[in-house]
Formats: structure tokens, sequence, C-alpha cells
């Protein structure tokens, strides 16, 4: 687990970064208008390598809002979602931040994309007393208990490759690769995956790093293809994970891989082809074709009201984070404060969104544990 996010260097660097540190702001205590929109602001990526799945993830989210708003909002207050494109983009996601936190109107950040991008938004929030509402990482480094103010919901990383390694060595399989990306994300999981099999007394027949670019999967390929693994784990997103995906597949067809919930957009599946057929994929929301649950049924009523006819686990997770959003709001009560709103987030326990439960406390981590195995199957689209 990396807490480097607040060394004294990136303390300094928050700081250095943002005026308003000067302005010894008392944590949390910004009253906001009892009559004004609440304005959540989000950084994400709609363009870039990971676009596809912050459009998604992004329109989740409004779509509640949207229809909270038509329903009064929360204590009569609509909710305003103020999207910014970072293109997954850590310098672009401070100057964001910057600009949001010098411009005072907003309430908190809600749904900050990336885990670079996090890293490098947190402290600045931090030291602006502005709460981060459901950040989209798993990483370790943005759920120290140290972190007050920061809610995340989704599962960890860390939660994620457990989940596999622990159906891997269910079913018997104990030789495992471990490909990750090179940079603090794929870091934090290959962290966790070593973790994991130390668990279960297992070592990695194979750890290899892929670049950003992808420029040296080919050779990572080979490597895998040609190694003792039964099955390969990737922490790995975008370009890397689909080159890596087809590239094993066409020198050892049928070795099992083990893909990251940031894999599973449709743009993904459908340039993976043939290749993708047989990859196993963890969720951190449930199926979202599944009408069964409650937070599904209410999800797509919503989407398809919205004019969208598309489900997917991204705008899903968007739909639960903003509906978890809204309930903190909702419970902060009528003079809503940062404070109030905080206090009322970590308060909250056992909360059933319609399928997922939530709890937190104090510090930061995963309010649900919620992961669950899907696949590719032969027509291109995820099964359970």
């Amino acid at each position: 687990m990396s807490h480097s996010l607040f060394s004294p260097r990136r303390r300094w660097l928050a700081c250095a970064l943002l005026p308003l540190c000067a302005l010894s702001l008392a944590p949390w205590q910004v009253r906001a208008d009892t009559t004004e929109p609440i304005v959540l602001e989000q950084t994400v990526a709609l363009t870039g390598p990971l676009g596809d799945l912050g459009q998604e993830f992004s329109r989740g989210a409004k779509v509640y809002f949207d229809a909270l708003n038509a329903r009064g909002g929360v204590q009569g207050r609509s909710v305003k979602l103020v999207v910014h494109d970072d293109a997954y983009d850590p310098k672009k996601t401070v100057e964001i931040a910057q600009g949001v936190i010098a411009n005072a109107s907003a309430f908190a950040f809600f749904g900050s994309f990336g885990t670079a991008n996090n890293e490098a938004l947190i402290p600045l929030a931090q030291s602006a007393g502005m709460p981060v509402i459901t950040p989209y990482t798993g990483a370790n480094s943005v759920r120290a208990k140290s972190l007050s103010g920061v809610f995340n919901l989704r599962a960890s990383y860390a939660d994620e490759v457990e989940r596999s390694v622990e159906h891997l060595a269910t079913v018997g399989i104990q030789r495992l690769a471990v490909i990750h990306q090179n940079n603090a994300f794929g870091k934090e999981y290959l962290a966790a995956a070593h973790a994991a099999m130390e668990k279960r007394g297992l070592k990695p027949v194979l750890v290899a790093s892929v670049e950003n670019d992808a420029s040296d999967v080919n050779a990572v390929a080979e490597k895998a293809a040609g190694s003792s693994a039964e099955a390969v784990l990737l922490g790995l997103a975008g370009k890397p994970a689909i080159e890596a995906i087809k590239g094993i597949s066409q020198r050892r067809r049928g070795l099992t891989l083990y893909g990251l919930s940031v894999l599973g957009t449709a743009s993904n599946i459908k340039a993976l082809g043939s290749a993708g057929t047989g990859v196993a994929i963890t969720q951190v929301v449930p199926f979202p074709t599944n009408p069964a649950l409650p937070l599904v049924r209410e999800y797509q009523q919503a989407m398809t009201a919205a004019g969208f006819t598309d489900f997917s686990h991204q705008s899903l997770e968007g739909y639960a984070n903003a509906k978890l959003a809204a309930e903190g709001l909702r419970r902060a009560g009528k003079n809503l404060s940062r404070s109030s709103f905080v206090a009322a987030m970590e308060e909250m326990r056992g909360l059933n969104l319609g399928g997922v439960t939530v709890s937190f406390g104090q510090g930061a981590a995963s309010g649900s544990k919620f992961v669950e195995l899907t696949l590719i199957g032969s027509q291109g689209r995820l099964i359970k």
C-alpha cells in the first residue's frame, strides 16, 4: 500500500500550487447557500485513452442527478454536476482543480477520474477543505485511514485482484503471471496481486510491465505466452490491455486472462474481437442488465427515460455514485455545510442502494466490497 500521496513534498507542492492554503480555511466549515444549487465538480477523461470509460461513467451520474432534480432535488435544492474533460492527464486535472477551488462556488469534487489524477487532486481538495466524493480509482493510495472527507464507493483494485486469485486458487490454478501497467495504477495492482498470492502461499511465475503507449507489449506477450503460467492477471487499462490480450491470444490461444473492471467497456470488448472471448473481468457493481436488483431496475428506468438504451457497468457505477452522494447530502440536513456532509457520510452504516450495501467510517476505505466475475462471451458481450 502506497501512502506517498501525503508526503511532506506532496503537501508542499499542493500548497505551492494553491494560494488558498494561505487562507488557513478551517476544514469542512464552508456553508452553502440554502437556495442556490449544490455544485459538484467532476474532472474526468472524456477524451484520451480512457475517454469512452469516462463518458459512460459521467453519463450515468448525470442521468441520476437530472432525475433527482426533476423530483425536487435535495432539501428543495437542485444538484448541479459540472463536468470537465482532463483527458486522463494529471497536469490538466490539477489545472482544473485549481480553477474550481479559486472560483469558490463548488461544494465538493465528485467522481474525479484516474489514479494519478486523484493522487494529484486530493491534496488540493484537502488543503481547501473540499470533500472528494466517489473518486474513480481502486488504488490504495487514496484509501488511507488518515484521509478525512474522501469517500470511495467502489471496491479497491486489491479487492478485485483478491477475488480473481481466490477464484483461481479455488479451481486449482496456481501458476500465475502478472502483467501490469508501468504507472501508479499498475504498480498498485502489482502490490495487491503479490499480497493476494502470498496469502495463499503462491509466487508469480512471471512479472512484467507494459508502457502506457503499449510500445513494448509484443515482447511482454511473448514472455507471457512462453511462460509456465496457467493464468495471467492483467493490471492494465486502455490500449495496453487491448494489445496485451491480442498479443497473448495470438501466441497462446486459451491461456486464461483476468482483467479489471476498467477493461470492461463496450468499445474495449469490440476492439478485442475474437481475442476477447473467455477473458474474465471483475466488476464492482452488479450486472447492468439484471433487473432483479432494485438499483438496476431504477437505473434502467432512468436511462431509458433519458433516451439511453445501452446499459453498462460504467454508467451504472456513475449512477450509483450519484445516488450515494445525494443520500449523503440529504442526511447532512437542511443547513447543509461541508462539515455536516462529512459527518453524515462518516456515520453511514449498512446503506442499501438496492443491491449494493455501503458503510463508511473515519478515513477513506471503500464503502463497498462488492466484486463479481464476468466473462466475455463468444458473441462479444459480457456474461455472468
